[in-house]
């Protein structure tokens, strides 16, 4: 009489190597993450108008000039002077002509530096 030789038993998987692929992705995905805040910018550009008054102050950004009510002006803050009764006066900012966003913000940030805390940023 002949038996069948014993069978092997069944190895069970281990998970080891399944970990060590799940800590790796971890690492990598904290190490390649960024922490901290982001950039923001100088002075918060109202969403809600508030109220207007004075003459019109109606700032044009085009990528490679700035004008003021239409008119072309190489120093912004010299030309709103005579239009501004206190650096509180609300200040509307427009993009113009495929303006990027980091032209805008250098404006702001010209204005901020000027004096001026208060502007809406409209389409």
């Amino acid at each position: 009489m002949q038996f069948a030789p014993p069978g092997r038993p069944k190895r069970k998987p281990s998970l080891t190597p399944m970990i060590d692929v799940v800590f790796l992705l971890l690492v990598f995905f904290m190490l390649a993450s960024r922490f901290g805040a982001d950039a923001m910018l100088p002075f918060p550009l109202t969403s809600t108008g508030g109220e207007y008054t004075g003459p019109p102050r109606l700032i044009d950004v085009y990528p490679d000039r700035v004008t003021l009510n239409g008119v072309e002006t190489a120093d912004l803050p010299q030309a709103l002077a005579p239009l501004i009764q206190s650096p509180t006066d609300m200040l509307i900012l427009r993009g113009q002509d495929g303006a990027s966003l980091q032209r805008i913000v250098t404006v702001t940030e010209n204005l901020r530096k000027a004096g001026y805390s208060s502007a809406v940023l409209v389409e």
